[in-house]
């Protein structure tokens, strides 16, 4: 794995993924404090509490560091506006990592998440020489499948009781992609 102290700023034709300041902390509360966007998440409570966005972003620093994750801030190329978040659970076991976002309701169909997810597999794949990456969703959130579906990765099936929501195991649909496989979909995309 290529070493920087520093999480990357990446680009993307209509996008930039930076990581996140603390000054983000109000409008991440804003975004993912919208019920339909925790719904669609296994880690996002609802309501979304107080000063938790500014926790978790103070987080951030250490966890790169560590190696725990790649968190990036999914902002708007032209105007800077936050929309989003997209990240990289990297596990210790291997050179491998599961795939994470969420995007706020008023950017949604507008391959935002697509986008942003296609720009973090090649961080992973090229510069943190990842061999596979993995992601899950929702059975409620078929939208996400088709992120998934459109980044090239394979579903691998149900995993039952992968998610939970209020205290509820819920099943999830589990992806992966490995980073060959990705080099591949990069040439026909």
């Amino acid at each position: 794995m290529k070493n920087s102290l520093n999480l990357p700023t990446l680009e993307t034709e209509r996008l930039v993924l930076r990581p996140f300041a603390i000054a983000d902390g109000r409008r991440v509360q804003q975004l993912v404090g919208d019920r339909r966007v925790a719904e669609m998440t296994s880690q996002i409570p609802h309501p979304y509490p107080d000063r938790m966005a500014e926790i978790w972003i103070a987080s951030h620093p250490m966890l790169w560091r560590n190696r725990k994750l790649a968190p990036f801030a999914v902002t708007l190329r032209g105007s800077g506006e936050l929309i989003g978040a997209v990240s990289l659970r990297l596990f210790a076991q291997g050179p491998r990592a599961e795939l994470g976002y969420w995007i706020g309701v008023p950017y949604w169909n507008r391959g935002y998440c697509t986008e942003a997810a296609r720009e973090v597999l090649r961080f992973g794949f090229e510069d943190l020489e990842l061999q596979s990456i993995q992601a899950n969703h929702l059975l409620n959130n078929p939208a996400s499948g088709r992120v998934m579906e459109k980044l090239g990765m394979r579903y691998e099936g149900i995993l039952p009781h992968g998610g939970a929501r209020y205290g509820r195991l819920l099943d999830v649909a589990d992806y992966s992609l490995p980073a060959g496989n990705f080099s591949d979909h990069l040439r026909v995309a």
